[in-house]
């Protein structure tokens, strides 16, 4: 019988100390390979708005053409609204039909993390920001030349700066 209970309190522990673990409540700072802190879920929840938390951290979506960005024209960079890095020029956005700003290329792979994505029994590939993890919108193989690609990325995922934004 005292087995049976050392067992279950030890199993009690690896799942507290496992769901700590994942809700990034650890007490250690964690740090990016660029020294950019990783935030907690908590403080995400804390910076951004019920909308933005729900498509950046929580991978939603807004409704097609609702979006801020969806016929904005200026020349720009489109940043990531959550961490301010560079994502897209304005010289690659273009009237894709779908309902969310179009890009045919972004500013530099490496600011995009592709993440396969078969929710919903859908095959996608997702596309988040690389510097601090939150969902964009998803990328497909119907883009213009010269890529074919077509970057569908939600309004709210985004920022505008006519100045370049963050380096």
């Amino acid at each position: 019988m005292m087995k049976n209970g050392l067992a279950r309190l030890f199993f009690i522990t690896i799942i507290i100390a496992f769901s700590f673990y994942l809700s990034g409540q650890s007490s250690q700072e964690n740090m990016k390979e660029n020294n950019q802190p990783v935030k907690t879920e908590k403080q995400w929840k804390q910076e951004l708005t019920d909308e933005e938390y729900r498509v950046l951290r929580q991978c939603g979506t807004e409704p097609a053409f609702t979006g801020k960005y969806y016929n904005h024209k200026e020349d720009g960079t489109y940043v990531c609204a959550a961490c301010g890095a560079k994502l897209f020029r304005s010289d690659t956005k273009y009237e894709s039909g779908s309902g969310w700003p179009s890009f045919y290329a972004a500013i530099d792979k490496k600011t995009i993390k592709e993440v396969e994505d078969n929710n919903f029994s859908m095959r996608r590939i997702e596309i988040k920001c690389a510097n601090c993890d939150s969902h964009l919108g998803h990328v497909f193989p119907d883009g213009p030349k010269p890529t074919g690609l077509r970057y569908c990325v939600n309004s709210v995922s985004l920022g505008f700066s006519k100045d370049g934004g963050k380096e």
